[in-house]
This record gives structure tokens, sequence and C-alpha cells, in this order.
């Protein structure tokens, strides 16, 4: 099964820069809402900077359709993890398949990268099609409230996940 939408053709993925900040933050605002910042992944990255090297945008032409944050971070004090999110898609496109595109993308980019493992908080239905899994209750800690079946990882090494435990905190 393929992730890639119809028009994968035309779409652009690329690392975030400086000059797409004022355009993914419209694009938060149209797909989150004025709730986006109280979520827990806002507070892992407090302080940090805008974006990272592992930061992707989507666009078809000169229009962004989507954008991916990657954060580095530890776990329990130990590196090789990345948090992944928020990934938002442009409203009016949603179901086209961008995001999962972008998904795709960045999980092949983080695994070549080094990382061992990515965490996320979502829903297991949608990230389960990307080989995500619910972290078992109790083993890694956000700095904030979280659902305990919201907190899915994906091991980029296989056995990675056994390997962290602790609270999670940027690198």
């Amino acid at each position: 099964m393929s992730c890639d939408p119809p028009q994968s053709r035309e779409l652009r993925i690329r690392p975030v820069e400086a000059d797409d900040l004022a355009a993914i933050s419209v694009l938060h605002r149209a797909a989150f809402g004025p709730g986006r910042y109280a979520r827990t992944a806002y507070r892992v990255r407090e302080g940090t900077a805008a974006f990272t090297p592992h930061c992707r945008v989507a666009h078809l032409g000169d229009r962004l359709v989507a954008a991916l944050r990657m954060t580095p971070i530890t776990i329990g004090g130990s590196p090789g993890a990345v948090l992944l999110g928020p990934v938002a898609v442009d409203p009016e496109l949603k179901g086209v398949g961008y995001g999962k595109t972008l998904i795709a993308r960045a999980l092949e980019d983080a695994a070549t990268s080094g990382f061992r493992l990515v965490l996320l908080v979502g829903d297991m239905p949608y990230y389960g099609r990307f080989g995500f899994v619910p972290v078992p209750a109790g083993q890694i800690a956000m700095p904030g409230p979280v659902a305990p079946h919201r907190l899915l990882a994906r091991e980029l090494v296989e056995g990675a996940l056994a390997g962290y435990r602790g609270q999670v905190a940027t690198a």
C-alpha cells in the first residue's frame, strides 16, 4: 500500500526554512485553532528554536499544503529520539494524502539521520498505519498531561523502545 496521494508528482517536500514560518503559523491556526499552544507537545518545545533541520513542509506550486515538526528529544536523559508533531494539513485538502506522504518522508529522513525512536501524541487508528505502537504505561513521561493510550512510538531501530524510560526533554 502506497502513502502517496494521486498528485504526489507535483508535491514538493523539503526542510523548513525561516521564510516558511509565517505560512506555517497561518496553517497551524487554520488546522488547530487557538487551543494549540495548550497541547503537551508544545510544552516539550518551549524555549527551543522555531524549527530544526528535521522539520518538513510540503508545497503544491507556491502553496503550502502541509507542515510537520520534528524535534530531537532525550528520554530519561538518553539521546537518539525525536518528537513528531504537530502535523498540519491545509483544511481544504484534508483526506487527499499530503499528510501521509509528509509523515512517511519524515520517518525515512529520521531513520537516515540516525534516530532510533520517534515519539508522538496522537491517535492509534491514524498513526498505526506508519508502524506506531502505544508506549507501555508509565515507561515514558511527558512534561504535561497526556492520555496514556495516545503516547505512541515508532522504532527506527528494532528493540529501541525498550531502551527508553523516563521524562521527555528537548535534546
